[in-house]
């Protein structure tokens, strides 16, 4: 069991029977009535988002899981496959349970985190930043770079995703997993 004050990112809670894990949550205390806590819980198994309110000291079911590294092999009929370097068994994911899945490649390594009780698998987790080769964008303007516009570009993985008008073709960029968003160029 575990309260409001041990809110965390990433802290996986047992509610309404589900596992939820917690992506964004704000303490709030107004100047009346009592302080409560505002979460966006992201269910694991199916993906979807639900925003919920706790009140302030309130406990909470916590689940224990465990998170291991784990290296992208490849993705077929059943799902993605990946390997455990230490053990190599290979676990296959679904692709609910795969998000950003697109901006994954060949040899990647993921976290996947389990259920500590029945060592299920749950869900596969991405670097915060993903570095990948732009395979196509329109050629840009020379001397346009003083604008923040932004123009389409496809990644090696095939991902579609904006990117300021400097870069082109067979550029290394970093990108943002969580938003799709160009974080900067790679030397």
């Amino acid at each position: 069991m575990a309260t409001t004050a041990d809110f965390r990112n990433g802290l996986v809670l047992n509610y309404n029977g589900e596992l939820h894990v917690i992506t964004e949550f704000q303490h709030v205390k107004p100047g009346k009535g009592p302080a409560f806590v505002r979460t966006k819980l992201r269910n694991i198994k199916t993906g979807r988002v639900l925003d919920n309110t706790f009140n302030a000291g309130v406990k909470v079911e916590t689940a224990r899981v465990e998170q291991r590294p784990h290296q992208y092999l490849y993705k077929d009929d059943y799902g993605y496959t990946f390997m455990d370097n230490e053990s190599f068994e290979q676990v296959v994911l679904p692709e609910a349970m795969v998000p950003f899945a697109d901006l994954m490649k060949e040899g990647q390594v993921a976290t996947i985190l389990f259920h500590a009780e029945t060592e299920q698998p749950l869900t596969a987790e991405l670097p915060t930043t993903v570095e990948l080769m732009v395979t196509y964008t329109e050629p840009g303007l020379k001397g346009d770079t003083a604008t923040n516009t932004l123009k389409p570009a496809i990644v090696e993985t095939g991902a579609r995703i904006q990117v300021p008008l400097f870069i082109d073709t067979d550029t290394k960029i970093r990108i943002k997993t969580s938003d799709y968003s160009y974080v900067e160029r790679v030397k």
